[in-house]
């Protein structure tokens, strides 16, 4: 089992979507709640990231959000466990990414699919070995799956930097998978095929 205090999720802010994405990652939140996982997410109070936040929270569990202080002055705020303020979104996401023991990408748009694929290629890199869950509630991440198999298959990218990604369209078995899976790290400097697929 992975030691699991924290886990960072990356997750959208709309409001305008299917009430399924809200009921799982309403469920998630319980989930999470119920391992005593704490929450480490952008500190929003809008869309999948509220919603993932009140459900925590509402099931007895810790969250904290890090939010940059222009968006901070611009957006009403749910009562956090904590809330850090920072100034930048680097500053923000690197915060993030240090918190976490895992991240999960929850359904989001392209601020949650630029924080995965950082994440994802920080792996490639050996900057960490911990594990990526994605929530793929109705398929949501079956096109960005077809995208990296694709990379495979052009050889911009080895089938072996796919270790970290556990996709499971049901959150108990994903939050399950992710504390009894370990992450090989990888040694990117070591391969024969050194010269290719950052």
């Amino acid at each position: 089992m992975n030691k699991l205090n924290k886990i960072t999720v990356f997750c959208g802010s709309s409001e305008a979507v299917d009430k399924e994405y809200f009921t799982d990652v309403e469920q998630l939140g319980q989930v999470l709640a119920e391992n005593k996982i704490e929450v480490i997410y952008g500190g929003g109070n809008l869309g999948l990231m509220g919603a993932l936040a009140r459900s925590v929270l509402h099931h007895g569990g810790k969250v904290t959000g890090i939010i940059p202080r222009k968006i901070y002055e611009n957006v009403a705020h749910i009562e956090l466990s904590e809330l850090i303020i920072v100034d930048t979104m680097h500053e923000r996401k690197a915060k993030m990414y240090e918190s976490g023991d895992a991240f999960i990408a929850l359904p989001g748009g392209i601020g949650t699919l630029e924080e995965l694929t950082e994440i994802f290629t920080w792996y490639q890199l050996e900057y960490h070995n911990k594990p990526i869950g994605l929530l793929n509630t109705k398929n949501y991440y079956a096109p960005f799956y077809t995208m990296l198999e694709h990379m495979v298959t052009e050889s911009f990218l080895h089938k072996r930097y796919l270790e970290p990604l556990l996709k499971e369209d049901n959150p108990s078995k994903l939050v399950e998978r992710i504390q009894t899976h370990t992450v090989p790290l990888m040694n990117k400097w070591k391969q024969d095929d050194i010269g290719d697929r950052i």
